[in-house]
């Protein structure tokens, strides 16, 4: 099948046209139990078609009930009847389809929900505690929704082990697929109301209170206890309730990272207020004032830092929040309602006016307009009538629908969506990876420095010994890279999730990074630039024949074919009600056209050249008298002055528009001409232009059609360049040649057709992927709609993802060294560290990746 449906099958009109466009899918329509089910990984099954011989040859086994291949990805998981078959026997089946399985037997995959775990500090801990379970294979943390993916292997643990292993490290598992849980985002209660902030309160009101005896009160700031070195004020008492109060939690996650052997934020801060309370108790450098503030202003942060991430699920949950619970379904003529997970396939659905459409189905009876933004990103309700498809989580606006379920809960298009973002914030970017191995060497090196400036400051700057142990205690604080390290995710979190809401579907981080940067975009133009359906444009008769007469005998000529031009011109036909004739000896001429009989006289329907070789003089045809047409191809040297030349005049003029003409006659006479177009999509000269705006330096158009159609094309949207006639190895060639000469190519295709291309550049994007499978998996990002305005937004929203991932790390990082650097000099006080460095940083990071959220998917802004 070539890229990007620009072929010809059976007969040839000069013209590579296929629409073809397969949108059929695996069936998945089974029920996945997670406690009987096996995932493989299948590293060599990386196309659809070995998906198909894997899964063909799984399904083999009788207690097999689902398949489900993900060549992106690698892996097949299976769902079988309990004690009906083994995840050896699974995998016997896929080796005997010729492929290997690396792991998988044994294993088990489970998803643990710890809604606490909500920054790269606390997923480092959690990290640290599975490592050390036997047994695991792989794990995977996602602060932004809370949850830990775990594979191990069921002979050598299982997953209670894995739970007490995160609760170990100091998080609370509140579910788990194991214990049948959804795929939910974990919900904490609110912040500003939880146990931590109520302790937060009372500390900063300890501290308050302190700071009034400290510094407004002095004369009743009473000495309760005097010892040896040890004076303790009445401030100094409320400094230590200050402490007690907002550093329980701080402790806390300081005994965890020490115990899981982490260096983050929790332990640093524990050493910081810890060691100032022992200096002032112990040695009597009274440093309770530092101890207070640190604890107050810490706990202050922890409240905003979750603030801020639960602002970044936010955003996530929003898409789970589309589907509806419940369906009304229709059962012994009765309308049910029952939720969601027990509606099966076949079922038939009620869906009223205002009401979401609870899964993926087909329209049995009813008309209306459905919303479909949440899926497509399109902005105007789309018209519905019985047969067309409908997706979960779109809206009935308007009339009464009856909707036979195609999909179940969970392997819906929105729940495939849902899914792919969830795995994209875990697709690290570059900058990502970069970041992460910096924060490997800036602790420890902040901390090397806080001891150096704690022993050095009092002899190399002068400073007194309290002042020095405070110089210390603040780089412990400022030692934890949190808003460096979280200034990323955040921000692929908020542009992955946005574009989803926005019909763009990014299959990752890195992806989302790499549209951003890309210098040239090639776009496929059958189903991208156009519609990728042909239709009638012009009826041409001649001779003595009407336009009904020439299409009653392109109807009676096509009807047999399978060429989408054909169809075209049946469709046209049977719209304008034009009546039959009998057909009989239908054959096809290999690369020209069609022949058969009607009523009993030999007729032929083709391209120009096959009635040249019939023995006509297509330089001197005579056309029906019906003005139009004559007037404007005339010539005036044939006495009858209304010839017409088809080779010199009418076929180029008409090709020159973009339009594939096709011929029919009898042996004796041409009877007619029919052009064929498949027209350009409405917004794609915008989009084109659009791009151009924002910085793309190169735009071309690959096709398979003749040159002639490609220039007409190319010239009606404004691409800088196209190149024809290309089969699908010259696509990938053409994309590798851009590569080469830009940094960077974006191929934007159908998804199916155009895979060689999509996986050969850069950024591969699929066209109208909403409904299947195989585009979703195909492309690295696709549009959910047939909308070609997404393209821009998507460049403009990647581009601007990268700028925020820029701003964010270079910011954060600035101003820690800036802060750090000026400790030592005294410049930096204990509370504007944890205010601005930690705190204010992170707050700062998370505002401007939410930015992201406000871009217009309007190609006009």
């Amino acid at each position: 099948m070539t890229s990007g449906g620009d072929s010809h099958s059976n007969h040839d009109y000069g013209h590579d046209h296929d629409h073809d466009h397969d949108h059929s899918v695996s069936d998945r329509t089974g029920n996945l139990s997670e406690e009987e089910s096996v995932q493989l990984t299948v590293p060599e099954m990386d196309c659809p078609s070995c998906a198909g011989k894997v899964e063909t040859s799984v399904r083999k086994i009788d207690a097999v009930e689902a398949v489900d291949p993900q060549v992106t990805t690698g892996t097949l998981t299976v769902g079988y009847e309990q004690g009906g078959t083994s995840p050896e026997e699974v995998a016997e089946q896929v080796e005997k389809a010729g492929y290997t399985v690396e792991s998988g037997v044994g294993e088990r995959t489970e998803t643990f929900t710890a809604p606490e775990m909500d920054c790269p500090s606390c997923a480092g801990k959690v990290e640290n505690a599975i490592e050390r379970v036997d047994g695991v294979a792989a794990f995977r943390t996602q602060p932004t929704t809370g949850k830990i993916t775990v594979t191990f292997d069921q002979s050598r643990t299982s997953a209670d082990n894995v739970t007490r292993a995160i609760e170990n490290a100091g998080y609370e598992v509140t579910d788990s697929t194991a214990n049948d849980g959804d795929s939910a985002v974990a919900e904490t209660e609110s912040v500003w109301r939880s146990t931590r902030a109520i302790k937060t309160w009372i500390s900063g009101g300890f501290t308050l209170l302190g700071l009034l005896f400290e510094f407004v009160l002095g004369g009743l700031n009473a000495e309760l206890l005097a010892t040896g070195e040890v004076v303790l004020s009445t401030a100094d008492v409320l400094f230590l309730a200050a402490v007690v109060a907002g550093g329980q939690e701080i402790v806390r996650g300081g005994y965890y990272s020490l115990r899981n052997r982490n260096l983050d934020i929790d332990l640093l801060m524990s050493l910081a207020i810890l060691g100032a309370v022992t200096v002032s108790l112990v040695f009597g450098e009274a440093l309770y004032m530092e101890a207070a503030t640190l604890a107050f202003l810490f706990s202050v942060a922890e409240l905003l830092e979750r603030y801020s991430m639960d602002k970044a699920r936010n955003s996530l949950q929003e898409l789970m929040d589309l589907s509806p619970d419940e369906a009304t379904v229709q059962r012994d003529g009765e309308e049910v309602t029952v939720p969601v997970d027990e509606v099966r396939v076949g079922d038939v659905v009620v869906v009223k006016p205002g009401e979401k459409i609870p899964l993926d189905g087909e329209v049995l009876e009813g008309e209306s307009a459905v919303n479909q933004a949440p899926i497509t990103g399109e902005s105007v309700p789309v018209d519905k009538t019985p047969g067309d498809e409908v997706y979960a989580g779109t809206v009935n606006e308007q009339g009464y629908l009856e909707v036979q379920v195609t999909s179940e809960a969970g392997d819906n298009t929105l729940s495939r969506i849902i899914e792919m973002v969830e795995d994209a914030q875990s697709n690290k970017t570059e900058r990502e990876q970069f970041v992460e191995r910096f924060a490997g060497y800036y602790t420890p090196l902040v901390v090397v420095f806080a001891v150096l400036v704690t022993v050095a400051s009092p002899s190399l700057l002068g400073a007194t010994q309290t002042q020095a142990i405070v110089y210390g205690l603040t780089l412990l604080v400022l030692a934890c890279p949190c808003a460096f390290v979280i200034s990323t995710p955040v921000s692929v979190v908020s542009g992955i999730t946005s574009g989803a809401k926005n019909g763009v579907l990014i299959k990752g981080g890195n992806h989302l990074e790499a549209m951003g940067e890309v210098e040239a975009v090639a776009l496929d133009k059958t189903g991208t630039l156009t519609f990728g359906e042909l239709t009638v444009t012009d009826v041409i008769p001649l001779g003595e024949n009407t336009e009904d007469d020439v299409l009653r005998c392109a109807k009676g000529l096509e009807t047999r074919s399978e060429h989408p031009i054909g169809d075209a011109i049946v469709e046209h036909a049977e719209t304008r009600g034009v009546g039959d004739r009998s057909v009989s000896e239908f054959e096809s001429i290999t690369g020209k056209g069609v022949r058969a009989e009607l009523d009993g006289t030999p007729h032929y329907a083709g391209k120009p050249g096959l009635f040249e070789e019939l023995g006509f003089d297509l330089n001197h045809v005579h056309a029906a008298t019906d003005g139009g047409m004559v007037t404007q191809k005339s010539r005036q040297m044939c006495e009858r002055n209304d010839c017409l030349d088809l080779l010199e005049s009418v076929v180029p003029d008409l090709q020159s528009e973009g339009k594939t003409v096709v011929l029919v006659g009898t042996e004796d006479e041409i009877e007619g001409a029919i052009a064929v177009a498949d027209d350009v999509r409405e917004e794609a000269k915008q989009a084109v232009s659009r791009l151009d705006d924002l910085g793309v330096e190169h735009v071309v158009m690959l096709t398979g059609d003749n040159e002639r159609t490609a220039r007409a094309i190319a010239e009606k949207v404004g691409v800088d360049e196209f190149r024809a006639e290309l089969l699908p190895e010259d696509k990938v060639e053409a994309v590798q040649e851009l590569d080469e000469q830009y940094d960077g190519v974006a191929m934007v295709g159908d998804g199916i057709n155009d895979a060689p291309a999509l996986a050969m550049a850069t950024v591969g994007v699929a066209m109208g992927a909403a409904g299947t499978d195989t585009a979703i998996e195909t492309a690295d990002i696709a549009l959910m709609g047939d909308d070609l305005s997404r393209l821009p937004y998507l460049y403009e929203l990647s581009h601007d993802a990268n700028s925020v991932i820029r701003q964010n790390i270079w910011t954060s990082l600035a101003l820690k060294a800036g802060l750090a650097l000026a400790v030592p000099f005294g410049l930096v006080p204990i509370w504007a560290a944890v205010l601005i460095g930690d705190a204010g940083m992170t707050l700062g990071v998370t505002g401007n990746a939410m930015r992201l959220s406000r871009i217009d998917s309007d190609i006009g802004e």
